[in-house]
């Protein structure tokens, strides 16, 4: 019984001593450190802001080329994907019908040119009846005018004979004689004045002749001026039959093979695409396109002066730099934009018409921008917020208002200072009136690219 009661003494007492033990206080557990993270500077310059533009490279002059006249391909001349220059040979049509044509063009050319000689001959000739028909004209008047002397005398010798013979100074012999002389005379002045009624008539028969002569001869004129353009065609057609190439350019695949009846109505056999320069031809929106309007109405030569970049497919930028050459005519209702094309250099035939490629202008400079990274830029359900490190390097959550994106930088219109330090990298250890441990990033450099316009 006694030893019953001292084992529970025991018991109880070693319980009092393990409750003791638990009530006994504990030790804090240390702070953890301030997290590292990156911060860049607020950067405040003047940055030029780009707009690019998505566009195809076009030829400065795409040259259909076709057949001119119909015939059958005869030979191919070019390497096809070749430079050629203005009158190359490409193609030969089979000139063996059109040389035949040709040659009996300029046969029939002679002839109405020989024609021609003939009809001047034939006027030559009735200039000469028309000539010889006056003289006659004139030996008929001058023989009425002999033989109406010569009646008006016998006339008189027969009025002085009738008296003379009444009184017997003369024979009645002498006054018949010279009453038979006075009617042989006038039949003479009557047979002289028919003469010279004929020679008129002869005159006006040969002037006839003469003017159907001349109108022969303009006949003839024209006959060879229409076998002259006969010859002439025949000479086109023939030399049409060499297709050569109309400009300096690069020749593509030809679309037709030696043997195929090709003709002015056919499809083209090729088409060569002048590429020095070449078209980057691309859309800007409505308002661009009125603000280069309006500045090519102020200044027509400042637009053009502007110098663009192009960068290619693989984003390479080319090396040369173009200008702007053309607005399209209207805006595209459908889109709200107008068609827009810059000329670039393209000695080295580099650049092929249909290749991808965007078109970069600086369009403005923006003074005094404020500019962070982009990284350090958070979107919050829409909001952008950036965690900016105080002196004391607390951080603080702030709202701003982005703008432009400048390359990996962007600006900042509203909600930051210049000199601020912003986190770049290690935002998501950080909350607002946290301690940080803050480093310097890597500095990020504008590359003057912003957004397409």
């Amino acid at each position: 019984m006694v030893t019953a009661r001292r084992s529970l003494l025991v018991g109880v007492a070693l319980g009092a001593l393990v409750s003791g033990c638990g009530d006994a206080p504990r030790a804090a557990p240390p702070a953890p450190p301030a997290p590292v993270v990156q911060v860049a500077s607020v950067v405040e310059r003047d940055v030029p802001i780009s707009a690019e533009w998505v566009g195809t490279l076009i030829g400065y002059v795409d040259a259909q080329i076709r057949a001119r006249v119909s015939g059958h391909l005869f030979s191919l001349n070019y390497k096809e994907g070749s430079l050629v220059k203005r009158g190359d040979l490409l193609f030969q049509v089979d000139s063996r019908p059109y040389q035949t044509a040709l040659e009996q063009a300029s046969a029939k050319l002679r002839l109405a040119e020989s024609n021609v000689v003939q009809a001047k001959a034939q006027v030559s000739a009735s200039q000469a009846q028309v000539e010889q028909a006056r003289a006659s004209v004139a030996q008929g008047e001058a023989n009425v005018t002999k033989a109406e002397a010569t009646q008006k005398q016998s006339e008189l010798d027969v009025g002085r004979y009738t008296p003379a013979a009444v009184r017997g100074s003369v024979s009645q012999q002498e006054l018949d004689n010279a009453v038979q002389t006075n009617l042989a005379n006038v039949a003479s002045v009557a047979a002289a004045r028919a003469t010279l009624q004929n020679s008129h008539a002869s005159v006006s028969n040969a002037e006839a002749s003469l003017e159907k002569a001349r109108a022969n001869v303009e006949t003839q004129q024209a006959e060879v001026a229409a076998a002259r353009a006969a010859v002439a065609e025949a000479q086109l057609n023939l030399g049409y039959t060499r297709v050569i190439s109309p400009i300096d350019g690069i020749a593509g695949f030809r679309n037709a093979n030696i043997g195929d009846l090709v003709g002015p109505n056919g499809s083209t056999l090729t088409t060569v695409s002048q590429v020095d320069p070449i078209y980057a031809e691309f859309p800007i929106s409505e308002q661009l396109a009125y603000a280069v309007f309006r500045r090519w109405h102020e200044d027509p030569k400042s637009a053009r002066t502007l110098p663009l970049e192009l960068i290619l497919a693989d984003g390479s930028v080319y090396p040369r730099p173009g200008r702007a050459d053309i607005l399209d005519r209207q805006v595209d209702v459908t889109t709200g934009t107008v068609l827009a094309r810059a000329t670039f250099p393209n000695p080295g035939n580099v650049l092929r018409p249909g290749q991808y490629a965007k078109v970069r202008a600086v369009i403005e400079v923006k003074h005094d921008a404020l500019l962070i990274p982009q990284r350090a830029v958070l979107d919050v359900q829409g909001v952008r917020q950036v965690a900016v490190v105080g002196a004391d390097d607390t951080v603080d959550l702030r709202t701003v208002q982005p703008g432009q994106r400048v390359g990996s930088l962007w600006v900042i219109d509203k909600g930051l200072k210049p000199g601020e330090r912003v986190v770049v990298e290690g935002v998501d250890k950080v909350r607002p009136g946290a301690k940080v441990k803050p480093e310097p990033a890597s500095p990020s450099a504008p590359t003057g690219r912003g957004p397409s316009s």
